[in-house]
């Protein structure tokens, strides 16, 4: 069984709300780094070329279940792993925790495409290549 990656990230006050605690949106944004660690990773980028030019990942998905607090200047431990290597997009599951303790539970989707200039994205297969570099990090979907 493979394993996810984690990603460490301090929880700095513009993450947070009046009182301190880590506001919701800063948790999309964490994922969203710690998706490019994983790409980097496995010597990716969500920037890509191949011979036929650029290739992106724009989200068409995300979600967040929130089970307790982070607070201002918690160190956060954000397990990346992917559960879904599709025809023509990925979903990844995020799991953090602070000092052990289990904060919040993520999931994003991402739809590989083409991207040409002045033209709208367009979704492609995702190429062999870039599937079989990120195949370490596939888990079955949490339960």
């Amino acid at each position: 069984m493979s394993t996810p990656l984690r990603v460490e990230r301090r929880v700095e006050f513009c993450d947070t709300d009046a009182a301190g605690i880590m506001h919701f949106s800063a948790y999309f944004r964490f994922m969203e780094q710690a998706e490019h660690e994983l790409l980097r990773a496995c010597g990716l980028s969500v920037m890509s070329r191949d011979e036929e030019g650029k290739i992106s990942w724009p989200r068409v998905a995300a979600k967040c279940n929130y089970s307790a607090a982070a607070k201002f200047e918690d160190t956060l431990s954000i397990d990346v792993s992917i559960i879904r290597i599709g025809e023509k997009s990925l979903t990844y599951r995020f799991l953090f925790f602070a000092a052990g303790r289990p904060l919040a539970e993520g999931e994003m989707t991402s739809v590989c495409c083409r991207i040409v200039e002045d033209q709208p994205p367009r979704s492609i297969p995702i190429p062999t290549w870039f599937a079989e570099k990120l195949r370490p990090f596939l888990v079955p979907p949490a339960t």
